[in-house]
């Protein structure tokens, strides 16, 4: 999972708030925080921008990202 709820949240915005200022659907917004659409990087980017995060905070950080726990696992071996 990514953390764009958790920054929507901590913004005060609802999805469609969030949408608007992206100029993209309420839809997408949802379906980017349950995992089930992914932003190409170039909206990733965008997304980071007005959060004032970076990608990696985004998308990669938490305890819950599969990502960065399958990145770990690699490091390891």
């Amino acid at each position: 999972m990514n953390n764009i709820a958790k920054y929507r949240a901590k913004n005060g915005l609802t999805q469609n708030e969030l949408a608007e200022e992206l100029k993209v659907t309420s839809g997408a917004v949802g379906m980017w925080e349950t995992g089930k659409r992914v932003p190409n990087l170039d909206m990733a980017k965008e997304i980071a921008d007005y959060f004032n995060a970076t990608i990696e905070d985004i998308f990669f950080a938490g305890e819950n990202n599969v990502m960065l726990a399958k990145t770990k696992n690699q490091v390891r071996r």
